[in-house]
Order: C-alpha cells, then structure tokens, then sequence
C-alpha cells in the first residue's frame, strides 16, 4: 500500500506537521527526507531497510559517497542533498554557541561538538576557544588519527589559543569505536595540556569524548 493510502495520522509528514518532529521513529524521519520508495517498497519500507543495512541512522547519516549510494534508492543527488542537510544543522548549532555563553549552555556545547566529530571514521581534536565570558570565539580541528601524546602537541594547541586571544579552552575528540570511555592516553594529554596551557594563563575548562549518541566529560570526572 502507498503512503497516500494510509490513513492521514499516520503519513510521516502530517504526522510531522500534527505532532512535531520528536513524534516520529528514524524510519519515519528518513522517509520524508527520501520522499518516495522504489518498486514495491514505500519510503517507509526503504528507509527501514536502509537503516537495518547500515545498523542505525547515525551510521547511515556518516557515510562516505560510495558507501551511501550503493544503497538501493540512493544516489549523489541523494547524498548531496543530505550533506546540505547536515551541515545546515551544524551551521545552525554554531551559531546557536556563539550567541550564548558556554557555561550557562552546556547542552549546547555538547550537541555542537557531536554534531561535528560524531560522524568521523577516524580520531579528530579539536579545541573550542573561548573569550574571558567564555564565548565562543572559534572552533578548530587540529589533529587527526590516533590521540595520543605523540599525536597531540601542546605547544600547538598553545600556539593557536595565542592567536585567537583565548582566555579559556574547551577540548573534544572523538572515538569511532562509540565508546565514550576515556583511556589513559587520554587522561595523559588532558593533563599535559591543562600544564601547557597554565603557563600562559589559558584555563582548560573540558576535554568531551565524543562517542556513538553519547559524551563523557571529563572535567565531571574530576580529571580537570
């Protein structure tokens, strides 16, 4: 049966304009960015195939090119469109951070920060810097791979807090595997980092692991 067919409270997009968009499963979220289904499937159908073939809508969500279109029912017009999807919702994130204060906007540091490094196949750092009222100057991935002391280099991470003016500084990377548990390489370069960075009067207020739909912080931790 086609969605048009069905009954009106139960089409994704009026269930969407009813209910609003927190109403509505993956599936459902996915078949009105997909719009129409393929021989003998609806949007629907396809898009619960396409989540259970990629194990879940993040991970269909950071997919390269040639992993998204070998789907059925997707191409490159397809995958571009969501990449302009995407990045909209970071550009709308980012700009949400720098009208507000960090401090007083937790949760919007957090969602801006998994919204930029969750998707990664591969480990990035990157640092949040911060003004004297803790907002947001700018945002900057300087390292790739893996995070480790040899990976990560203070005097770098001091050098770009320098030319930004920071006065304060926010830490985040992310783990591919989606286990948000810090290691201990991980608990080694916060503390190198914290040391660098007192020496020019710079604070290190967090360092977030980014995980699969979760983040672990390790100031809360009382690592910082």
């Amino acid at each position: 049966m086609a969605i048009t067919d069905w009954p009106a409270d139960e089409r994704p997009r009026e269930k969407l304009l009813q209910r609003g968009p927190d109403a509505l499963s993956d599936a459902e979220l996915l078949a009105i960015f997909l719009r129409t289904g393929v021989r003998g499937k609806s949007a629907v159908d396809l898009a619960r195939e396409l989540l259970d073939r990629h194990k879940g809508l993040g991970n269909l969500l950071a997919a390269d090119r040639a992993g998204f279109c070998s789907s059925q029912g997707l191409g490159s017009a397809k995958y571009a469109q969501l990449q302009a999807v995407l990045e909209m919702g970071r550009r709308h994130l980012r700009e949400q951070l720098h009208r507000s204060d960090v401090l007083t906007s937790p949760q919007q540091t957090r969602d801006y920060l998994r919204a930029r490094l969750a998707g990664y196949p591969y480990e990035v750092f990157a640092c949040l810097f911060l003004d004297n009222r803790h907002r947001v100057i700018e945002y900057e991935e300087l390292f790739r791979g893996t995070i480790d002391g040899a990976s990560v280099h203070p005097r770098e991470v001091v050098r770009r807090s320098l030319s930004h003016n920071a006065a304060a500084l926010i830490l985040a990377h992310n783990h591919p595997s989606g286990v948000a548990e810090p290691s201990q390489a991980d608990r080694a370069i916060t503390r190198r980092l914290k040391a660098a960075l007192e020496l020019v009067d710079i604070r290190l207020l967090d360092h977030f692991i980014i995980g699969s739909g979760e983040i672990t912080s390790l100031a809360e931790q009382g690592e910082i």
